[in-house]
């Protein structure tokens, strides 16, 4: 039977019996009706996914793994914070008229800032002999330039001739780490930019992934812990799990490893006053056995990934639950 699934029901029975009830505080969020949206809430939660063992998604309901995968890659590989690049509509209610979520997500994993520790043969080991990185001459323009220059932003690396130092945006430096220096302990992604946060439509939830490389029968294995300040269970939680799992196992097949575990910790996991009743019934659902996690074997580059190249297999699930009211 599915591990996550009893997961997913042992922390859904703790957060309903244990959890605090915000009934009566004051409420950020809303329902589209305009009432309060209260929640009853667990904090730090941790939940622990070993990739070997199975791929989580829920069988006591259907994940849509394609449309996760979709929005995963929007964000790691799209680096985009628009609404018209992404194939679903779990954005639509952030969006501005133009469909932006400001300054959120996909556009800070786009951000190419300084690192002191690329180094030249890093980056031919990593790219090739014949790569050659842009170059800007001019330090003190050099963040000017990066951000309103297309083609700078498209660009892996930047070298700025004039302070000598290299420029990567947060995923391809995971991925220059993973492949240089896989044991190092500072491989991190972090979406939360206290600069940048009144910019953003929605700060972010999941904000950030740490990736650890670990050795198994001398295969190097890619663990990752998943950082969320905030999170929807019945809406979100096994979206979440789902998406950065696949991340782990398309990173992991482009630096030549194995996924390995997926930590998810959440500081404050709730359950809307509206969605007790349906997460009860959920509970009382039988667990199935868990899929079988397909990923194109013709593939490696992380960035030739599409959410056409994942499945679950033999993906057996309990009656879906649809027009789930989301808060907002």
């Amino acid at each position: 039977m599915s591990l996550a699934d009893e997961l997913f029901k042992d922390m859904c029975r703790d957060i309903i019996e244990n959890g605090t009830d915000t009934r009566g505080q004051k409420a950020r969020p809303h329902w589209p009706d305009g009432t309060p949206a209260y929640t009853i809430k667990k904090f730090g939660v941790v939940n622990r996914y070993d990739l070997q063992k199975e791929f989580p998604a829920l069988t006591l309901r259907r994940t849509a793994i394609k449309s996760a995968t979709n929005e995963m890659l929007w964000i790691w590989k799209d680096k985009s914070n628009n609404i018209h690049d992404l194939k679903s509509t779990v954005w639509d209610e952030w969006a501005d008229e133009e469909g932006s979520i400001g300054s959120a997500y996909g556009f800070q994993m786009k951000k190419k800032y300084a690192w002191n520790d690329i180094k030249r043969e890093g980056i031919e080991q990593v790219y090739g002999v014949d790569f050659k990185p842009l170059e800007i001459d001019e330090p003190t323009q050099v963040s000017r330039v990066i951000e309103s220059s297309q083609e700078l932003n498209d660009a892996h690396v930047i070298y700025n001739r004039a302070d000598g130092m290299y420029y990567m945006d947060q995923v391809d430096k995971v991925l220059y780490d993973l492949k240089v220096t896989p044991f190092s302990r500072r491989i991190l992604t972090n979406m939360y930019t206290f600069s940048d946060l009144p910019g953003m439509h929605l700060y972010p939830c999941a904000y950030s992934m740490t990736f650890n490389v670990t050795e198994e029968n001398g295969q190097l294995v890619l663990n990752g812990v998943l950082n969320q300040r905030s999170q929807d269970v019945l809406a979100a939680n096994n979206w979440n799990v789902c998406q950065y799992s696949v991340l782990l196992h398309m990173i992991a097949r482009d630096c030549g490893m194995k996924a390995g575990t997926l930590v998810h910790m959440i500081a404050d996991a709730h359950i809307y006053d509206r969605h007790v009743e349906v997460i009860e019934e959920l509970i009382k659902r039988p667990s199935l056995p868990a899929p079988q996690f397909w990923l194109n074997p013709e593939k490696k580059d992380f960035y030739s990934f599409t959410e056409q190249d994942v499945r679950l297999d033999h993906y057996e699930t309990g009656e879906q639950i649809k027009n789930i009211p989301i808060a907002i």
